[in-house]
């Protein structure tokens, strides 16, 4: 079962009518070797349910982006599809004059592989319709169903820390102890605005994604001052591909930082080979990331935010962005008297929300594998052996805005993050059948495992920069 437009389960027979191809396509078999030929910008074909679509010309309409797209042409992409829609019948609706044929079902190419391969394939084929058996059952037990409830008490704190802040501020002025308490209740707002937003984002609240994107724009715009759209271009990439190297942009961190196995090598022989000095060696990046972690927001995504917006043209973003800059600045000044102590508090704000924000974030990814894509893995296994979880407790909850369930979050997208607890043990379970390996930890290790993990990588740079240099 899933669900319609209007969030209630849909019948079998509107079911069929999502998986059934038009009678053109319907007559047109296609091998898998055929498909991958496509597999290009100028030439983009994907596999949804068996039925072949050729997305070249739809790419740049896609709400999602175009590179998301790009991400799996000439792959299948039925566990992707299924993970990031809601309204299915409405996709599959208009999804229909893009058809163009349907997987041969007599179609031998995997016979071509070797036998490892082929073994390979099999057991990801199996764990692909054992988690769609999770899903089923995920949809039974109502957990793509939100809590208005929750989310308004969630949203209500974090309106009230950002407003408390600029009451402070205007109330009491700019000594110390106000400007500290002030401080305080925004690095909180920010902090928390910046879960809530990612729920909004994945349309976690509402079955019409139209509606959550005007919520998204308000925490996105109004309380933290970015672009909603930009956030979601960036962040349906990671989530198409997360950890996978060239298309995640999460783990496109050159040159600042290598990072996993693979990185750190291809790192050296492009600096060998072009002869470029890097800006530091990268033996001592671990030593570096706690200062990242404060410069990322004030930095890189202050800049970036700002340059999407207006190359896009996205207009109602910048004006939804106004209000939090105006408060922020306008209440500072108020306070302070001093446009350089209005700035210097601003970037205060910003500073430790980005450190907030690097070190939950990161603690979930960049300490796991960092890998080349793989064309036939499965949904599972590629979400899994990119992301970790951390363990459950009340402060773990609210101090990572639910994402120390980072595994079910990135297997289930759209599912609200209150639910995601009830799908784990399903989760846990599919793994333990498969023998996949399903990380969870306490905060604190987690966050020692970033630290580690970059020495380990910065150690892999150096020793194959030194074996290269030395075989010139």
């Amino acid at each position: 079962m899933g669900k319609g437009s209007n969030g209630n389960v849909f019948t079998e027979k509107e079911k069929f009518r999502l998986e059934r191809p038009n009678e053109a396509a319907s007559k047109n078999l296609i091998t898998w070797d055929e498909v991958r030929k496509h597999n290009n910008w100028a030439d983009c074909w994907i596999v949804v349910n068996n039925i072949v679509y050729n997305m070249t010309n739809f790419k740049k309409k896609h709400p999602g982006g175009s590179k998301i797209i790009d991400f799996y042409a000439g792959q299948d992409a039925t566990e992707v599809f299924n993970a990031f829609h809601k309204d299915f019948v409405r996709v599959g609706k208009y999804a229909k004059i893009y058809q163009i044929g349907m997987i041969d079902p007599n179609d031998e190419t995997n016979k071509a592989r070797s036998v490892e391969e082929q073994q390979k394939v099999q057991k990801e084929l199996e764990i692909k319709r054992d988690f769609k058996k999770v899903q089923e059952i995920a949809e039974k037990m109502d957990l793509f169903k939100s809590s208005y409830t929750f989310f308004f008490l969630h949203g209500l704190q974090i309106v009230f820390f950002y407003l408390a802040g600029f009451y402070i501020q205007v109330k009491y002025g700019g000594g110390l102890i106000p400007t500290l308490c002030a401080l305080t209740c925004h690095v909180i707002a920010q902090g928390q605005a910046s879960w809530t937003q990612h729920d909004h984002g994945h349309s976690s609240l509402l079955p019409n994604p139209k509606y959550n994107r005007y919520i998204h724009m308000f925490f996105m715009g109004c309380i933290k001052g970015a672009s909603a759209d930009w956030w979601s271009f960036m962040h349906n990439l990671h989530h198409a591909k997360p950890n996978v190297i060239n298309k995640d942009p999460d783990c496109r961190l050159e040159p600042v930082f290598v990072v996993g196995e693979i990185n750190p090598i291809r790192r050296a022989e492009e600096n060998v080979k072009k002869n470029a000095k890097n800006p530091y060696p990268y033996t001592i990046q671990q030593y570096l990331f706690p200062l990242a972690a404060f410069l990322l927001f004030p930095v890189f995504f202050q800049t970036t935010t700002f340059k999407h917006a207006i190359k896009k043209k996205k207009y109602l973003d910048l004006v939804s962005m106004a209000p939090m800059y105006m408060l922020y600045f306008g209440c500072g000044y108020y306070a302070f008297e001093s446009v350089s102590k209005t700035i210097a508090y601003f970037f205060a704000s910003r500073l430790l929300e980005s450190a907030w924000f690097t070190w939950v974030s990161q603690c979930n990814h960049i300490v796991m594998d960092v890998h080349d894509d793989v064309e036939y893995e499965s949904w599972l296994h590629l979400q899994i052996r990119a992301t970790c979880n951390i363990q459950q407790s009340w402060f773990n909850d609210w101090f990572t805005g639910h994402l120390n369930f980072q595994i079910e979050h990135h297997l289930f997208p759209t599912m609200p993050r209150h639910n995601l607890h009830k799908i784990q043990p399903y989760v846990q379970s599919l793994c333990k059948k498969y023998d996949v390996d399903y990380v969870n930890k306490g905060l604190g290790e987690a966050f020692y495992d970033i630290i580690t993990s970059l020495k380990k990588s910065g150690k892999l740079w150096q020793e194959a920069y030194d074996e290269l240099k030395m075989s010139m």
